[in-house]
């Protein structure tokens, strides 16, 4: 095994994974990186095929020559702010790993709660919708838990639906794929429960978010206008249609939406049953409604 030598000009390099993982450390946090201690190991688990607790159980073996070098190329991405779910092409959802990369956002805890309801409030749904899968999360993680639910996730970008293809063929080969905006592609009455992950960030709050949203994640996937509600509005406005009587609408919303959100839902008498969901840090993270006259689920 091959060794990292010293670099002509500079500190020796790290010769045990120990000290590489520490020198890791130093110079995340002196970028401003967030959480540089778990991102380490993280980076450094990645580089070398290992878990992070195996890290640390090697940390007395030698740093290989090409993992040195991996290390320095993964660790100048995370110190301009790359998101480490982009570096190391993962990141888990659901307790499934998720392919990720540019073209899509990457999948946050919080939306972890859009399963968490629709299991409790929409069990027997047969028909089911991911609107703006992004990258298929959602509708793999609804497809394992519904079990006897047709899933379909759509998005409006193509890019955005390779990487849900390579996670629905990975963990829900039956999700079916539709591209279009929002829920134009679909018939009336075509779903017993969409739910959806859409833009919710105004326009003041694009340039304030952390750089690994506002220089990495898709602008596409975040922007919804001054009031951050264009998307969310126009769900609500067309949900209606594609559900069938008491198939429920659940969206995800911003810090702060989830009162005028709700208001959207109160003022269409076509909606009903009106929630608000809290996320685990107590944020109104999730809103719903169900289509008023309650009916039947659609044919299996």
């Amino acid at each position: 095994m091959t060794v990292a030598a010293p670099e002509p000009g500079f500190a020796p390099a790290a010769r045990s994974i120990g000290q590489a993982l520490a020198r890791a450390v130093r110079r995340l946090r002196a970028a401003g990186v967030p959480e540089p201690d778990a991102d380490a190991q993280v980076l450094l688990a990645h580089v070398l095929g290992t878990s992070r607790t195996g890290l640390i159980a090697a940390a007395r073996d030698p740093l290989p020559a090409e993992a040195a070098r991996r290390v320095q190329e993964v660790l100048r991405r995370r110190e301009r702010r790359e998101p480490v779910a982009y570096i190391v092409g993962e990141r888990e959802f659901w307790s499934l790993p998720i392919a990720v990369d540019r073209r899509v956002l990457v999948p946050r805890p919080e939306t972890e709660l859009l399963v968490e309801v629709a299991r409790r409030l929409a069990p027997d749904a047969r028909c089911v919708l991911d609107c703006g899968t992004g990258s298929g999360a959602i509708a793999a993680a609804l497809a394992t838990e519904l079990a006897g639910a047709r899933v379909c996730a759509s998005d409006r970008s193509l890019h955005g639906l390779a990487v849900a293809a390579v996670n629905t063929a990975r963990h829900a080969p039956h999700v079916r794929l539709v591209g279009g905006d929002l829920l134009a592609p679909f018939r009336d009455a075509a779903f017993d429960l969409v739910v959806s992950n859409p833009p919710y960030c105004t326009d003041d709050e694009l340039a304030t978010l952390e750089p690994e949203v506002r220089d990495f994640e898709p602008r596409v996937a975040l922007a919804a206008g001054a009031a951050g509600l264009d998307v969310l509005h126009a769900l609500i406005a067309d949900g209606a249609r594609v559900l069938v009587p008491g198939g429920w609408m659940l969206l995800e919303v911003g810090a702060g939406q989830a009162d005028r959100v709700r208001g959207v839902f109160e003022r269409d008498l076509r909606y009903t049953s009106v929630v608000v969901e809290h996320d685990h840090a107590g944020i109104a993270r999730v809103v719903g409604a169900r289509r008023r006259r309650v009916g039947t689920w659609t044919a299996s």
